[in-house]
Formats: C-alpha cells, structure tokens, sequence
C-alpha cells in the first residue's frame, strides 16, 4: 500500500491534535490542588496512553508502506499494542470521572456507580457483538475470532462509555461539562478500538478515522477538564435510579432478538456478555436491597429520634409537655395510679430580667438536673415550658417525702458566676387513681400550684375539692366585676382619720366595697387582686378617684375641714396617662388640690424606685399630697424614704401593735411603742407627717399618743362607713363647745431633702410640735393619754371588710 499525501496529513494532524491535548491536560495538573487533583492526573495518564495508541497505530500505518497487506503478524502485534494503550486510556478515563468531587463520595457508592457501568458496558458489548458479528459483518474479517486484541478493546470502550454515561445520567444539572467529557472518554476508547480493528483487517481508512476519533476526543475531554473545577457533582441514586436496569435489558432483549431472526446464533462471546450482565444486574440488585434495607433502618432510627424529640425538652433534656402526657396516657390505660407534681420556680423572671437569658437557660439545666437525680426509680420528670416544671410519680405511694426533698433542693442556691442566683419553688400536688382523667389530673395539680404560690410560695399545696368552688367563685367574680359599675354595685365607704388625742375626725380614706346581689359582700382583698389580675383596676380606679372627689367637694360646699386620701394601685400609678386623671377629676369637681391624698402601699417601692420617683413628683406638681402607706412592712429604706416625693408617713398596724409597750427613760408617763416613736421622730426629721393605722383598742391609742403621733387611723375611731354616716361625724366634730382651727396652707412640692442626722436625738431631744395637718384639731400641749372626755365614736360595720388585715379578719 502506497501512503498517499492525505493519508499522511490526516495522520499528522491527527498526532498533532491529540498531543497538543495530552500537553494541556498534563499542564492543568500542576495548576489543581486539593480533591480535584487527583481526577486532572488521572485524565493526563489517560490522554498519554490514548496519545500513545495513536502514534503506535499511525506509526504502525505509515511504515508498512507496499506490504501493509502482507504483513499481518506485524500488524497483529501492532494492534495488541494499540488495544493495550486503549485499555488503559479507558481505565484512566474511568476512574477520573469516579474521583471527579461528588461522584462517589464513599466505597459503596463507588460500587454502585462501577456496577451500574457493567451493566451499561455489557449491554453495549452485546449490542455491538450482534453489529458486528455474524450475520452483519461490518467489520469483516476483524472480528473477536479473527482478532483477539479486538476483545480487549471493544470490552475497554464499552465499559468506559457505560460508566460515563451513568454518571451523566444520574447528575442533576446543569451537567454540559460532563457531557462534553463523557463524549470524549466515548470518543477515545471509541478511536482506539477503530485503530485497532484497522490494524488487524489491514484496513487504512479504518486506522484513520480511529485516529481523528481519538484526537477529537483527547480535544474534547481537554476542554471538559478545564470546566470541571466549576462545579461539584450532585450523584442521587434515589430519583435517578429506576428506568437505567430497564433501558440495557430491553436494548439486550432486541438486539438478540434481531440477531436470531437474521439467522444468526450465540457463540462464546455472547454467552459471556450475558453471563455478566445477569451478575451484574443480580450484584446490583442485592445492592439496591441492601440500600433499601439500610434506609428503613435509618429512617426507623431517625423516626424514634424525631418522635423522641418530640416528647423530649432540648434545654434540659427532660420530656416535655407531650412527653408528659404519654406517660399519663399509659398510666391511665395500665389503670396504674399516680401522683402529678406541678412545680413553678419562684422569682424565676427577674433572674432573665436581671442576669440575661443565659444564666436562665443554665438554671433552668440545673433545676433538670436535680430533678432528674432526686427522683424515685420509674418517675417521669417534664418541663412544661418557661420555669414550669411536672413530676409523675407512678405507685401509690404518699408524694410526701419527694415534694418535701424537691422543695429543699430546688431551693438551693444556684451558682451562675459571681453571684448565685436563689430561688425557691412552689409545687402543686394532685393524685390520679386508675382510670384518671388525665387532663383533670393535670388541671388539678395545676390548681393545687396556683394555690400554693397565692399563699406565699414556697410552699407544697394537695389539691382539694373546694380549689374547684374557689375557682369557680374567682372566674364568676371576674365576670361580674366587669359590668359591676354599670350595674351600680360598688360603693364607697370612708374610714374616719382622727386627731389625736381629741380624736376628732379631720380626714377620710376612701375604700371601695363591692355588694353583688347573688355572691353578697365580696371582700376587697379578693376582688381588688383580681382586678390587678384582669386588668379591671385602672377602671375602677378612675370610679373611686371621681367618687372621692366627689364627695369631698360636697363636704367641703357644707363647710367642712376634711381631706380624703384615695389608694393608688402601682399598676394605675405607672400609667402614663394617670397623672392627668387626677388633674381631670380635681378640676371637674372643683376641689383644691392640697385636700386630696394619694396613698402608695411601701410594696410600691419594691419595684422601680427611679420611675415612682418621677410619677410621685408629677402627682404632687398637680397639688395633691402624697402618703406612703403600710411603712414599716420591710420594704423601704431610709435612703429611699429620703428621696421619694411624699407627705405623710402613715405606720403599719404591725408596728403600731406591739406588745411589750415601754415607758420613757428618764421620765414619768404612759408606756409607748418604740417603733412607733423612732418612726414619729424620722418623720419629723424628714419634714413629713405621721399617721398610725389600725389603732383597735385604747391602749394602742395610748401608747402613739405617748409617741407624739397626731393623727389616728384604724376600728378604735371607726370602721369604713357610708358618706352619710361620715358627715354625721364631721357635723358632731363642728358642733359648738368643740374647739377646731384651720390648717395652715400646704407648702409647694419641695425638691429631694438634704440628709439630716435622724437617730442620735430620737430618744432624748423631742421635736418641736409642729403645725396641725388640713382638717385637723389641735390638742392641748402636755397632755399624756386621753381625756376620759373623749370617746370614739362606735359604729355599726355591716358593708364588708376595711384596709387593715385585722379588720378584713374581723369583716
């Protein structure tokens, strides 16, 4: 055979394309680092084997020259070599698309990728087998039989076109670099089974066209490898796994079935083509079982985590809500009785307020933690959300010791940094037995916790049947306050505040009574906190301040020297709106400022002293005095006594009450109540008034008199009683033969008093007297006790109970 001059061009530029490709792929492997090296070098191994097939084929062809026909031991050789450097082309080609990031991430999916390609290469090898074997011949005499390299060649190519082609079916796109890459590993192998097949029928045209197939795709797969840093391979073998065991069986089944009908038969080879791809498909299968079965056991362990979750607390571990009401279903079903702790931490929101949300979280993990370990064997603990807390004790054993033990040890100090937080708990106590209702058992022991924090807290309340008729009563009352000044049910009644010692009235409080016609006298510290409770305060604050004011304005367009004082809810005293409410109903009933007495229980302090201190100053800008009322219940502190805004100090009945009355050092005189006294002198010092509350009995009136306080307050004078009654009193005060003089006029708010030595003259060195309160009498100087003359007045109390706890008792 004479090498004509386009032979040798198509020969030579063929060489040139396919080295030119193998130099840039090798040049992109010192360029690549990391995952994605190690695929850029095996498709450079790969271009240099499949470059070294083509020069060995074209070398192969040229040098033959006239006796390329005659010489087919030499061409045989020729072709073994060829279909070697072809193998391995195709084994590079292959395991660079495996190791390409995201093909196969682990050993199984490798597998998987690797059988699904044997299955694709098996298919094709039998197609090709029926193309070009008997009958068709197409490529004559070059067949497995007559050639044997061409076996090897023909199983490389279709095996490396299966697995390419896998892959790119299975990635989600977009996917055109691989496709591109996929096309070129096909084209290679595809090229040098061509040289191949050429060399060993001693067909030039055929070594040809292999060699500008094999160029092509060296070209195209460097052009791939440039792209293939772009993006990550996304392999599901979920979605994209159904219709490929499908696609090479039926491509199988024709091809045999066209085979057989053109005469043909099965020899070795195909008998070996399909021996390998029923393994391959039953390998396959087994694999997909085994998946199968791997993912309904994770999907059964991640549906118990998940429901697990679900019933499961993730800050502190415990069961949650759901988890609680599992357990008490399961109970319930056994017939088992139990026993429900409600716990509630108590003062646990300042600890977020103060400390942050974090030291709260840590607590929180504490209080699981001792839960968990002092609880009995089988018991259930649950948090229920925020600082809410259950325990499920199973048995019928008494919850006695556990609450006790919880009690203790939640209640110890929990160290969070510098500072430990403390806090105590209150819990509720319900019992279930057998076929319990479980969301009564739960509304139970939340009743018994509600129960034990209204009674002080830290405390451990059972459940009791009444809880439920003190519910009841509580939701009907907080129906029917709300229409109950519509419907005219509340009331104002006015305790008389008295002059000592003559003990004439000067001055009222103003106490709201509530008559319901069906649940009767409804006490004040039953409604007013139910009030605060539901938002209803703020209004019926309003209606007393226009009710006080009110009447004040009558007794005062009848002649009379009185003042009323009206308590303030901290709740109203911080609305931003309150101050003009008051100016408002000063205004509408024509009432001087200075006769109307705001009073703000000590408890008022415990909260935000800096902003009370703003509201208190308003007020009093407005006219009106200020009262801090309850002082001495353990609230307030000398230095916050100095700085609020206030008038009058008026003494808790507690101080007022004491027992062991002391007489005077150093000189003669009735007995006294020394904290009466210290508060008397601390008052004077600090420019306010004083008044002491709850006075019952003479002797207590003695013994503040002896103090030197002027101004009474408490059952001793009179309980709260209708306006009518009071202006009865006010009348008798006037009448003639009983002395009575003005006030002096109330001095502008003064700004925040300077301190002043307070104790050192207490005792020794009695203040100067000092100018009678509005509406007060003044009493002859030097007098010790009271005036057999003067008597309280006696009143019939039948409206409810007043403002001193004693007398709520009494009520």
């Amino acid at each position: 055979m004479q090498s004509s001059p386009g032979m040798v061009t198509v020969a030579v530029l063929s060489g040139i394309a396919a080295a030119g490709a193998a130099v840039l792929l090798a040049a992109s492997v010192r360029h690549r680092t990391g995952p994605r090296r190690p695929a850029h070098l095996l498709l450079a191994v790969a271009a240099g084997a499949a470059l070294f097939s083509l020069v060995v084929g074209l070398g192969g062809l040229l040098a033959a020259g006239d006796h390329w026909a005659h010489r087919q031991g030499q061409r045989t050789g020729w072709a073994v070599l060829v279909a070697a450097g072809t193998t391995l082309a195709a084994l590079g080609l292959g395991a660079a698309v495996l190791r390409l990031p995201g093909a196969a991430a682990t050993r199984a999916a490798t597998a998987r990728l690797l059988l699904d390609g044997l299955i694709m290469g098996s298919a094709l090898w039998f197609v090709g087998w029926v193309a070009f074997s008997e009958p068709t011949r197409l490529l004559g005499g070059a067949t497995p039989v007559a050639c044997l390299p061409i076996v090897l060649a023909t199983v490389s190519a279709a095996l490396t076109t299966g697995l390419t082609v896998i892959v790119v079916l299975r990635v989600a796109p977009p996917r055109g670099w691989l496709t591109l890459l996929a096309a070129g590993a096909t084209a290679v192998t595809a090229g040098g089974l061509g040289v191949s097949a050429g060399l060993c029928q001693a067909g030039p045209g055929m070594v040809l066209t292999g060699a500008v197939l094999t160029a092509a795709g060296l070209l195209a797969t460097a052009v791939a490898g440039r792209r293939a840093d772009l993006t990550q391979l996304d392999v599901d073998f979920i979605r994209r796994d159904g219709e490929y065991a499908f696609v090479p069986m039926f491509a199988m089944a024709a091809s045999a079935i066209y085979h057989l009908v053109q005469g043909g038969g099965f020899d070795g080879y195909a008998i070996v083509a399909g021996t390998v791809e029923g393994f391959a498909l039953v390998t396959r299968q087994y694999l997909a079982l085994n998946d199968v079965r791997g993912y309904a056991i994770r999907l059964a362990e991640r549906e118990a985590h998940f429901r697990e979750l679900a019933h499961t607390d993730p800050l502190t571990g415990l069961a949650n809500r759901r988890g609680l009401l599992r357990a008490l279903h399961r109970s319930a079903d056994a017939g088992m009785p139990c026993v429900l702790l409600g716990l509630d931490l108590d003062g646990f929101k300042n600890v977020n307020d103060m400390r942050g949300h974090d030291v709260g979280d840590a607590v929180l993990i504490e209080v699981g933690r001792r839960l968990r370990g002092n609880l009995r064997p089988g018991d259930l603990a649950a948090r229920l959300g925020g600082d809410e807390f259950a325990v499920l004790m199973h048995g019928s054993a008494g919850p006695g010791p556990v609450a006790d033990r919880l009690l203790g040890v939640l209640g110890r100090p929990y160290e969070q940094g510098d500072l430990p937080v403390f806090l105590s708990v209150s819990i509720g106590v319900a019992a279930g037995h057998g076929e319990q209702d479980v969301e009564l058992l739960l509304r139970n022991a939340d009743l018994a916790l509600r129960y034990a924090k209204q009674r002080g807290k830290n405390r451990i309340e059972h459940y009791d049947a009444t809880y439920d008729q003190l519910l009841s009563r509580r939701t009907r009352m907080e129906h029917e306050l709300r229409g109950a000044i519509e419907r005219d049910e509340l009331r104002l009644v006015f305790q008389p505040v008295a002059s000592l010692p003559s003990v004439r009235p000067v001055g009222a409080e103003a106490l709201l009574r509530w008559r319901h016609p069906e649940l009767g006298n409804v006490r004040p510290d039953e409604f007013i906190p139910l009030a605060e409770e539901c938002g209803m305060i703020a209004k019926l604050g309003a209606w007393v301040l226009h009710q006080a004011c009110y009447q004040l304005s009558r007794w005062l367009a009848d002649g009379h020297d009185v003042w009323v004082s009206v308590n303030v809810s901290p709740r109203e005293l911080h609305a931003p709106e309150y101050v003009v409410q008051v100016a408002d109903a000063l205004r509408a009933h024509h009432v001087p400022p200075q006769r109307l007495v705001l009073e703000v229980t000590e408890h008022a302090v415990a909260t935000d002293l800096d902003e009370l201190i703003r509201r208190l100053t308003a007020l009093r800008l407005t006219g009106v005095r200020i009262a801090l009322d309850d002082f001495g219940a353990g609230y307030s502190s000398l230095g916050q006594l100095r700085r609020l805004p206030i008038d009058i100090l008026k003494i808790d009945h507690s101080l007022v009450a004491e027992h062991e009355p002391v007489r005077p050092v150093g000189r003669d005189g009735p007995a006294f109540a020394p904290m009466v006294d210290i508060v008397m002198r601390l008052g004077h010092q600090l420019g306010l008034e004083v008044i002491a509350e709850g006075v019952t009995n003479p002797a207590e009136l003695a013994a503040v008199v002896a103090a030197g306080c002027r101004f009474g307050q408490g059952a001793l004078f009179g309980w709260g009683v209708p306006a009518e009654h009071l202006e009865a009193m006010l009348e008798a005060a006037t009448a003639p033969g009983n002395r009575h003089t003005a006030m002096p006029p109330v001095p502008p708010p003064a700004p925040a008093r300077a301190p002043s030595p307070l104790l050192p003259r207490l005792r020794n060195n009695p203040p100067a007297p000092r100018p009678p309160m509005e509406g007060s009498s003044q009493f002859a100087p030097g007098v010790q006790g009271v005036p057999a003359t003067d008597t309280p007045t006696s009143v019939n109390q039948n409206v409810g109970s007043v403002d001193s706890s004693r007398e709520m008792r009494q009520a």
